[in-house]
C-alpha cells in the first residue's frame, strides 16, 4: 500500500501514545495524536482519517462515548478501542456502537498494526476496492 493510512490515536497517556505514533509512522501510517476525547473531536473531520485508535478510560469524554460521536460524524471510520480491562460486556458495547475491534493494553506494536490493517481491509471491502 503506497498511500499512508491516516490514523487518529487517542489516549490520555502521552508517553504511550507518542511512542505508538512514532512506531506506526515507520509503518506507512500518518498518525495524529490527541490526548483526550475533546482534543480528538477538535482534530476530527469526516474523511480526514481512515482509522481511529481510542483508549476506553480517559478523563472527560470516555472512549466509548468518543466512538459513538466519531461514528456519528463519519460512519465509514474504522474505530479500534484500546482497553486495559477487557470483558465480554465492554466488547459487546464497543461492537454495538460501531467499533470494529478492540485491543488489550499493553500490546505489541505488530498486533496494533495488524488490527489497523484488518480495519483497512474491511473499509476497502465496504467501498468496493
Amino acid at each position: 500500500m503506497t498511500t499512508p493510512i491516516r490514523l487518529l490515536a487517542v489516549d490520555d497517556e502521552e508517553r504511550f501514545v507518542s511512542t505508538l505514533a512514532r512506531l506506526l509512522s515507520l509503518r506507512n501510517m500518518q498518525v495524529s495524536v490527541a490526548l483526550s476525547g475533546e482534543e480528538a473531536l477538535e482534530k476530527f473531520s469526516p474523511g480526514a482519517f481512515d482509522v481511529a485508535l481510542v483508549d476506553v478510560k480517559m478523563p472527560g469524554i470516555s472512549g466509548v462515548d468518543l466512538l459513538t460521536e466519531l461514528k456519528k460524524r463519519d460512519p465509514e471510520l474504522e474505530v479500534i478501542i484500546l482497553t486495559g480491562h477487557a470483558s465480554v460486556d465492554i466488547a459487546a458495547e464497543i461492537m454495538s456502537r460501531g467499533g470494529s475491534d478492540y485491543l488489550l493494553k499493553p500490546c505489541p506494536t505488530a498486533e496494533v498494526e495488524g488490527k489497523i490493517l484488518s480495519a483497512m481491509e474491511r473499509r476497502a471491502a465496504r467501498s468496493g476496492g
